[in-house]
């Protein structure tokens, strides 16, 4: 998938845990962007919790000191948009989570994503470069704020069994894991597009995985009495080489 221009960040996402949640529409029609309308796979809507890790980052071909790997966890969902005779299926943020202020800051104001910083931690194990099997790959975020929640670690996880495998054609997890664009809802009521490329993802399956957090408080409570209960889902999907493209005004024809 080629785009024309240069792109405004590059790095390698690694590892994503992929944490599904189906969830009434209803609950997500007043985040979906002006342009774009809900996507379904088999008839139902779903939310996904998802945590990785950035590597190698750079803004414009450029290593920023100190912000080159850092990890993200976000709330995300699943839009298409028509165009000419193209659909263009997509994910809207509800809300992303960095460890790192300035990341936080350029990702608002570039995009206009509801991006919050609070620190964060990982844990992976490998052997030789590869990802041990049966252990756990974990993403956690403190609180900083609240004082029911003031210094305690939320965390999200997953444990891959087996070995992974392409995605195919039609199934669960590539409705999930296979998109190619962002839209972002603007202050002014207007919607920003941006592509995103990377070749297709291996993903492993999973035989546990876990959210451990108070998604109310973080997501409000229509997201929250949807993500207390187990995922429908769970995967983990291997990661690649990235390229984020500048966002450009949706039109509203």
């Amino acid at each position: 998938m080629a785009s024309e221009g240069r792109p405004f960040l590059t790095a390698r996402w690694r590892y994503l845990a992929m944490l599904n949640y189906a969830i009434a529409s209803e609950i997500l029609e007043p985040h979906v962007p002006v342009g774009t309308l809900l996507d379904t796979f088999e008839g139902q809507t779903f939310v996904s919790m998802v945590g990785f890790r950035y590597l190698d980052t750079r803004l414009l071909g450029l290593p920023i000191p100190f912000h080159r790997e850092f990890e993200e966890v976000n709330l995300r969902f699943y839009v298409r948009h028509e165009v000419s005779g193209e659909t263009r299926r997509g994910v809207v943020f509800v809300k992303e989570i960095v460890p790192k202020r300035a990341i936080a800051w350029v990702a608002r104001a570039v995009y206009g994503e509801n991006f919050v910083a609070m620190p964060m931690r990982h844990r992976t194990e490998e052997a030789g470069g590869k990802l041990q099997s049966d252990a756990p790959v974990e993403y956690g975020w403190r609180y900083k704020h609240g004082w029911r929640h003031q210094g305690k670690w939320a965390q999200l996880g997953v444990t891959p069994q087996g070995n992974p495998l392409p995605l195919a054609e039609g199934s669960f997890e590539e409705f999930i894991a296979e998109h190619y664009w962002g839209y972002a809802r603007q202050r002014d009521g207007g919607t920003r597009e941006y592509r995103v490329e990377h070749p297709p993802w291996r993903v492993w399956q999973t035989s546990r995985a876990f959210l451990e957090a108070d998604a109310a408080s973080l997501y409000g409570p229509e997201f929250g009495s949807c993500l207390c209960a187990p995922p429908h889902s769970a995967f983990l999907a291997e990661g690649s080489e990235v390229a984020v493209y500048p966002g450009v005004p949706l039109s509203s024809d």
